[in-house]
């Protein structure tokens, strides 16, 4: 990110070379705005090395993970995510009478909701 540095400091370099007074108006603004423009250079530079150390440590956190995977999936992977073997994930079996969608109420519950409510009134 030097460039940027470079041409404020080319830009300093115009600005000293037209001998401005730098207690006029017209000095004043340009010497701010020159100031201003390594503010923004110095900072964007500084920026560009935080982001490249984040980098670097991004690429080693990814190296580790994949270590890590490497480890923990070392097994097949079709045995380790073959559950419907070693599972039932049927719930409702037709021959189970717990779950009796026909009921009286119709809430699907299995439940007599409709009859007790009768009851109350």
């Amino acid at each position: 990110m030097t460039y940027l540095i470079e041409r404020v400091a080319y830009l300093r370099g115009l600005a000293d070379g037209l001998n401005l007074d730098e207690k006029s108006k017209e000095g004043r603004v340009l010497s701010e705005i020159i100031d201003v423009l390594e503010d923004f250079a110095d900072e964007i530079d500084e920026m560009q090395m935080d982001q490249e150390e984040i980098a670097e440590m991004l690429d080693l956190l990814d190296e580790d993970l994949s270590e890590v995977e490497d480890y923990v999936f070392d097994s097949d992977e079709d045995d380790l995510w073959d559950l419907d073997d070693d599972y039932d994930f049927d719930f409702y079996d037709d021959d189970d009478d717990d779950y009796d969608f026909d009921d009286d109420c119709g809430c699907g519950c299995g439940c007599t909701c409709s009859d007790e409510s009768d009851d109350e009134e």
